[in-house]
């Protein structure tokens, strides 16, 4: 890797712990505006400091994130099928790697359709995008979507998937945690994010993931609903970063929540005339 692409890399996974806490915000451009994330703005904002990257797409990059933001961007930059669908699988690319440069991201996302109608088309957009990044120094994440059929995370399926997207030249993939994760990382010669995917029954379950995924070799999470659908959405985030820089424990994860739900409840102090 060339000076760029290092330097990009080392913004998506920061080398204190060689970890990252994501924090997922792109749901809208499939499913439109999302239960507590209809004012985008209003949610990123509290949350962007205790975040190690964004992901997000152009639109809500340009509309809603304070441009003297230091929070590194992943952008999202596939799309062109909504939940109105029932393939989710028909994407494209919907923003170029020059787009990426001139908007200072540290990286670029796209999703792979491992054994969907539109397999071939998402490899074959994934290789491109590669290529425009090999060329400028844009690290691209491909993203193992499965769309509407949540019974495809499986290890088999997931190390096959992670596996074609790193072959193809994917420099960091976002997959699901699964039973048997630790055979997907082993098959998988680029680092592994896991996604939080749908909101989780409880913030113990979320951390638990997390914890898991981590321990079996994942480097970090890329989270959203089991975050900011949270009732305390940075105290959430705070346990999360315990969990995957601090090496916590789920119940020292849990005791980090409780601390900063404390503080939320707590009554600002009065100053005296």
């Amino acid at each position: 890797m060339d000076w760029g692409m290092r330097n990009r890399m080392a913004r998506l996974l920061p080398p204190a712990s060689g970890r990252t806490v994501m924090l997922a915000v792109d749901h809208g451009y499939f499913m439109g505006p999302t239960r507590r994330l209809e004012n985008v703005r209003a949610t990123i904002a509290p949350l962007a400091p205790h975040a190690d990257v964004l992901a997000l797409t152009r639109g809500v990059l340009r509309t809603s994130v304070d441009p003297t933001i230091t929070t590194p961007i992943l952008l999202r930059v596939s799309g062109g099928a909504t939940v109105l669908k029932e393939d989710l699988s028909h994407e494209a690319l919907t923003t170029t790697v020059r787009e990426a440069h001139r908007l200072n991201v540290a990286g670029v996302a796209l999703s792979v359709f491992v054994g969907a109608p539109h397999e071939h088309e998402s490899l074959v957009n994934l290789a491109q995008l590669v290529e425009a990044g090999e060329e400028t120094g844009m690290p691209v994440v491909a993203i193992t979507a499965v769309g509407k059929e949540l019974e495809k995370r499986d290890a088999r399926y997931l190390a096959l998937a992670c596996r074609v997207a790193a072959e193809i030249g994917a420099h960091l993939v976002k997959t699901y945690y699964c039973d048997g994760f630790d055979k997907v990382v082993e098959g998988c010669p680029v680092p592994l994010v896991v996604a939080g995917g749908p909101k989780l029954d409880s913030e113990r379950a979320a951390l638990e993931l997390a914890h898991d995924a981590v321990a079996q070799g994942a480097k970090g999470v890329d989270m959203g609903r089991n975050i900011w659908q949270s009732d305390h959405p940075v105290a959430m985030l705070k346990a999360l970063r315990a969990v995957v820089h601090d090496g916590a424990t789920v119940r020292e994860a849990l005791d980090v929540l409780e601390g900063e739900r404390a503080r939320d409840r707590a009554p600002t102090p009065s100053v005296a005339a």
